[in-house]
């Protein structure tokens, strides 16, 4: 197949620690065109992961006219959608980060613009991919767990709040732990439960702890003015046909056991969770039973080499499904339910009431 040529919006942290390094482990993309409202930014990635020719720009729209084949949007939540929908009306396939837009109306307009122009639109849930994932999601397609009526998505920080860029900016972002790594916990489970249709949910949000002055933060002190999202963020997800969600998510808590992008699933058949490794549950000959399969690479390293990264495997669906070879694992549609139960998260914090869907 012929190389893919691919610019990328937006060159801070996610950019360059996930998305350029398996880029250039996978192959066959160049990445020819780089952007940031920080040019010396732009100008390092350009230095590090582009083609000798490659250029660089500090307005987007500069970059989505170029002859691209794809366009990677690593931008500040709030930018997401302006972003993709002017890519894909240029006539560019997108890889969006999570979380796909600030809320659904954005991710809708989102959709509506991938649909026009006939152009492939992924978001970056790149835990999807991760082994114990895939492993339960065949556990789960198969019947395995039977219907899956109960499950905890779990994001849970002890004292790890970023405190680079411009996370802790409501205006940018859109709120905190909640909709930056509670997102990824709830798109697993949802696509486990395969079940994308929320009747209401009831959410709380908590500025308890991002006022603290010597917060023993694993990233450093925080400035307790800038801390203007949530320190932690909970919801309770009833969907239509009556199964239950409980939803955590935390930057600071006080809590020994923290564990981020898990899921714990209880269905009729049996149980699973990934609380320790991938662990399933359930009663076999009036006996119950924990069974945890074993996920790592073959013994015979030379041979079977190690299993591919979630982070190459989230590119190389991607590029397959751009090339027409293969399809992909993150539809839009399910992202954008995911993007719709976090602003009813937000809201019902806000008002205090249940938020119910249509």
């Amino acid at each position: 197949m012929s190389t893919i040529k691919a610019g990328i919006v937006g060159c801070g942290g996610i950019a360059t620690n996930k998305h350029m390094p398996s880029i250039k482990e996978l192959g066959g993309i160049d990445l020819v065109a780089f952007c940031d409202i920080v040019e010396a930014r732009a100008v390092k990635a350009k230095a590090d992961f582009g083609t000798t020719d490659a250029v660089v720009f500090t307005d987007y729209k500069d970059l989505v006219d170029l002859d691209l084949d794809v366009v990677y949007v690593c931008t500040p939540n709030r930018s997401h959608a302006e972003i993709t929908i002017a890519a894909l009306k240029a006539g560019k396939h997108v890889l969006c980060e999570k979380p796909m837009a600030m809320n659904f109306a954005e991710a809708e307009a989102m959709i509506a613009a991938q649909k026009e122009s006939g152009k492939i639109l992924t978001i970056a849930y790149q835990n999807r991919f991760r082994p114990d994932s895939q492993y339960l999601k065949k556990e789960c397609e198969e019947g395995v767990l039977g219907e899956i009526y109960y499950a905890k998505a779990k994001a849970l920080r002890r004292r790890a709040v970023p405190t680079w860029g411009v996370f802790l900016n409501e205006y940018e972002q859109g709120g905190g732990p909640l909709i930056d790594i509670g997102t990824h916990a709830l798109d697993l489970t949802l696509w486990m439960m395969d079940n994308y249709e929320p009747h209401y949910v009831v959410g709380t949000t908590y500025h308890k702890l991002n006022q603290d002055t010597a917060p023993g933060n694993v990233f450093g002190p925080w400035d307790p003015t800038e801390f203007t999202v949530e320190d932690s963020a909970f919801g309770f997800i009833v969907m239509k046909n009556g199964a239950t969600i409980s939803l955590e998510s935390s930057w600071a808590l006080n809590l020994i056991d923290a564990t981020e992008a898990r899921t714990t699933l209880c269905g009729t058949k049996a149980g699973a969770d990934m609380d320790d490794s991938l662990r399933i549950n359930g009663v076999r000959h009036d006996r119950m039973y924990i069974t945890k399969p074993l996920l790592e690479a073959g013994e015979v390293a030379f041979f079977e080499g190690d299993a591919m990264k979630d982070r190459v495997l989230e590119q190389k669906c991607f590029i397959e499904a751009v090339q027409g070879q293969g399809e992909l694992t993150v539809l839009p549609e399910q992202a954008a339910i995911v993007t719709r139960i976090l602003e009813a998260i937000y809201e019902s914090a806000k008002t205090g009431r249940p938020v119910y869907f249509d």
